[in-house]
């Protein structure tokens, strides 16, 4: 049992990571649930409390990463409210065309909304770039926080 509980979170760690590229997945949920998952096949008595504090530390910091590192792309680069709405809308709509769905699709609305409010295409462009850039920064965040998280947790059962 230990062996299939073992690679079992090796797995959905694995794909936990993978979903972190897809926008409004709970990618990091899917990590902590695959710690659990592992914990309750084998009766919790492999990951110490402390584990599962800095478990929930990271995923916290996941969670924040992602949405300050946006935040602050767009507006390093200009970007006002309709840009960053205008990619939120894109990564949704993106989901539905597929991986350039989700890269073009952003930063697309992006651009379009914030012309769209009243600002000229150039500083549109700068704009949805921003925005772009930070969302990227943020998944590429995420990314980093969850490799941290699954070796933690395979550092303590392995």
């Amino acid at each position: 049992m230990d062996a299939f509980a073992d690679w079992l979170f090796v797995v959905l760690w694995i794909l936990g990571v993978l979903l972190t590229f897809l926008p409004l997945v709970p990618a990091t949920l899917v990590i902590l649930l695959a710690a659990f998952l592992h914990e309750l096949l084998l009766g919790f008595q492999e990951l110490s409390l402390g584990t599962w504090v800095l478990l929930g530390v990271l995923a916290l910091l996941a969670m924040l990463l992602d949405n300050v590192a946006a935040l602050l792309g767009a507006r390093r680069y200009g970007a006002g409210r309709a840009g960053l709405w205008g990619a939120f809308l894109g990564g949704l709509l993106g989901l539905f065309l597929g991986v350039w769905g989700v890269l073009v699709l952003p930063f697309l609305l992006a651009w379009l909304f914030e012309y769209l409010s009243g600002r000229r295409p150039e500083e549109a462009l700068k704009a949805a770039w921003g925005t772009l850039v930070g969302l990227m920064g943020g998944v590429a965040a995420k990314v980093l926080v969850h490799l941290a998280m699954g070796l933690w947790v395979l550092r303590q059962i392995f």
